[in-house]
């Protein structure tokens, strides 16, 4: 061999050595170690059950290059354990984390049903599928995810417990929103349909109840509403809308003593509301149901008789003239009227008084006149209590149709300065005319008014 030949070969020999410690130099380098703070530290660790082998490796090797936000490197170490095992699910696991942190949620997503194909309860990538789903607005789906997690590795909880709380409270604000939405909308199959859907998620929020029983009622379905109000004041006894709306319904069925009962707990908690007026005129209904049909017939009369009067006072007044002196008087003609208990105290008490014959004709017509009388002699034995009506009654307004020299001018002045009998348009009080029967209980109606101020 010649010398150029011995040169060349030495060459050639030291290049091949040069280049296998390149290559082995490569071949050893080792990956970095986890940085202190980890660049995606939402990510779950690809773990491997058990964690040996070279595959094993490879996905340490890629997590601890992905960590320190080295992507290609990291994307080599994934590739080379799935070229050897094609569904090796850490290492799928892995592609779908890279997917994540070069923001292409899409092929996240991907990488990560691939993963599950092969192993549905992978907490690693049930996580990541959580946060694809989370990033590409499909809130619903990451919640349900990120649950799946938590049920397959429940020591994640302190990481997305949270997360999965905030998720549920955004999709119950959303389906709240869109229930009420619908509503005002009178879309009220579709309203019933998302209340439905919040009170599963949340079954314990009394104003959800609420407004699904306002709902169903403006559906028709009375009793439906009536036991969504009822589980709301079953959880919020602070309720009062719900109790109105109860006494709402219990009042159109019939059910008086029921709505008043509602009505009643709902003035207890709201006292500025009113519906403790509602609770009284709901008695009254009551009461009022129970009493003669001729007295249920009185609101839309033409005109009533004395025998009437005496039965509206009786019924409306009758605290008042229970406690008003009487003296018992004996009436000839009131045997077996409807009336004729009402009759007899009236007549007893003086505020409509038997005619001198032992009469009381209690089938004639009411004229103003009478039922002013009446009103005077009521307002007298009101005034015994509330010195304030005394003043009232001492007063002499101006009547243009009667004088005050004339007989019933003083009971007229009572009524009319009380307010309980008003002036017609031209300041006349027309004493003649009768009396209908919306007319005599609305001036029943301003004497218990008055009776119950101070």
């Amino acid at each position: 061999m010649t010398q150029a030949s011995k040169t060349v070969a030495a060459r050639t020999l030291w290049v091949r050595m040069l280049l296998l410690a390149v290559i082995s130099g490569c071949a050893m380098k080792a990956a970095p170690p986890l940085p202190p703070t980890l660049k995606y530290p939402e990510f779950v660790y690809p773990a491997a059950v058990p964690a040996v082998g070279a595959q094993a490796a490879a996905v340490d090797r890629g997590w601890r290059y992905l960590q320190n936000d080295d992507l290609g490197n990291a994307e080599r170490e994934f590739a080379a354990a799935l070229k050897a095992i094609p569904d090796y699910v850490p290492a799928r696991t892995g592609e779908g984390d890279i997917a994540l942190a070069s923001q292409d949620y899409m092929r996240a997503l991907d990488q990560f049903e691939l993963a599950l194909r092969g192993a549905p309860a992978y907490a690693p990538a049930l996580v990541g599928k959580g946060q694809a789903l989370l990033s590409l607005n499909r809130d619903s789906e990451a919640r349900a995810a990120f649950e799946a997690a938590l049920k397959a590795d429940p020591s994640l909880a302190a990481n997305l417990g949270p997360r999965v709380d905030v998720l549920k409270f955004r999709e119950i604000q959303d389906l709240i929103a869109a229930a009420r939405q619908a509503m005002n909308a009178g879309r009220l199959d579709e309203a019933r349909a998302a209340y439905l859907r919040s009170i599963a998620a949340t079954p314990d929020s009394a104003v959800l109840y609420r407004e699904l029983g306002m709902v169903e009622r403006r559906q028709g379905d009375a009793a439906a509403a009536l036991e969504q109000f009822n589980r709301a004041v079953a959880l919020d006894p602070t309720d009062a809308v719900s109790f109105a709306q109860a006494g709402e319904i219990l009042e159109e069925r019939g059910d008086f003593a029921g709505a008043e009962a509602a009505y009643r707990n709902a003035a207890n908690v709201d006292r500025f509301a009113g519906y403790d007026r509602k609770a009284e005129a709901v008695a009254t209904r009551g009461r009022d149901a129970s009493l003669p049909a001729e007295f249920r017939a009185l609101a839309s009369a033409d005109r009533i008789t004395r025998g009437d009067l005496a039965a509206l006072v009786g019924i409306r007044l009758e605290e008042l003239l229970r406690a008003a002196p009487a003296t018992p008087v004996v009436t000839t003609d009131t045997a077996g009227h409807w009336a004729a208990s009402w009759i007899a105290q009236a007549a007893a008490t003086g505020v409509i008084p038997a005619f001198d014959n032992h009469t009381f004709q209690p089938g004639t017509a009411l004229r103003r006149v009478d039922l002013a009388e009446a009103a005077s002699a009521l307002l007298r034995l009101m005034a015994r209590t509330r010195p304030a009506l005394q003043a009232r009654l001492a007063a002499r307004p101006t009547v243009s149709d009667m004088s005050p020299s004339h007989l019933n001018y003083p009971a007229v002045a009572a009524a009319v300065s009380a307010g309980v009998l008003p002036l017609l348009d031209d300041g006349r009080f027309d004493s003649e005319r009768p009396v209908d029967g919306a007319e005599a209980i609305a001036a029943i109606d301003r004497l218990r008014a008055l009776g119950e101020s101070r």
